[in-house]
């Protein structure tokens, strides 16, 4: 009898559990239902809808109704990103973007960056946490970039970003397709150790394996990246701000 009572028990909450989702997902749609369409439509009493209205709301969902006959429920007109779910490599290009918006020392971009980033990696692992806290270490920026090299600049391939991003922070070589200067392309395996901006043209500053030294790779001419299994120690500083063609970065 408790096996079978607790059975119904645990079958009842995973059916409110789901009608809370799918009450959550009608007024995100913005269609302002009453309460009266929405227990039609998921088949319940309005006293069990207010139930449920009043729970969402206690779990942080800022549910308001429309006053007067006919009015219909809605999320809060100011309502922002809620509980913003993340896919793992979402979350790492964010992080890197905080990362650089956090160099780049403007009080504008840093009034909500501390805290912005702690809730980030609030759910990390321990061994993630350690490894974005020498980002800022690893992103360099510079000077303007010059109008020649200003007049090449392409846009960057935002396919290629996100394996870019994952082997920068993880610490994993990279192998990419590049174009030079003359349209050439070339396959490299390279190991990314740091980032240079030289407004608007990202660089990555990298030990290149088939040169077995030293090179700078700007972002918008790799076609093609993806992230490899061999991981890498990172390398000191000074012979990659050597490479940069006595540009002084700043580095924090």
């Amino acid at each position: 009898m408790n096996l079978q009572r607790s059975g119904t028990t645990r079958a009842t909450a995973l059916k409110r559990l789901d009608r809370l989702e799918q009450i959550e997902a009608l007024l995100k749609s913005g269609d302002c239902p009453t309460t009266h369409d929405l227990a039609a439509e998921l088949g319940i009493s309005q006293r069990t809808l207010f139930r449920d209205l009043e729970l969402l709301r206690e779990r942080g969902l800022p549910i308001e109704a429309d006053k007067g006959r006919g009015g219909g429920m809605r999320l809060q007109s100011r309502w922002g990103v809620g509980r913003l779910k993340l896919e793992y490599k979402e979350a790492i290009d964010l992080l890197i973007s905080l990362a650089i918006a956090e160099n780049m020392r403007s009080p504008l971009l840093l009034a909500n960056l501390k805290p912005i980033r702690r809730k980030l990696i609030a759910s990390f692992s321990p061994e993630l946490r350690s490894r974005v806290d020498t980002l800022k270490s690893r992103i360099w920026i510079g000077e303007t970039a010059s109008l020649s090299v200003y007049g090449s600049f392409e846009d960057i391939d935002s396919e290629a970003m996100s394996p870019i991003n994952e082997a920068f922070l993880m610490n994993k070589c990279i192998q990419i397709e590049y174009s030079d200067q003359n349209n050439n392309l070339s396959s490299r395996t390279i190991e990314p150790h740091y980032l240079f901006l030289s407004y608007p043209v990202w660089y990555i500053m990298a030990w290149d394996h088939l040169r077995n030294a030293v090179r700078t790779f700007r972002l918008d001419r790799i076609r093609h990246a993806q992230t490899l299994e061999k991981s890498f120690a990172v390398k000191p500083k000074q012979p990659f701000i050597d490479a940069i063609d006595g540009i002084e970065p700043s580095t924090p």
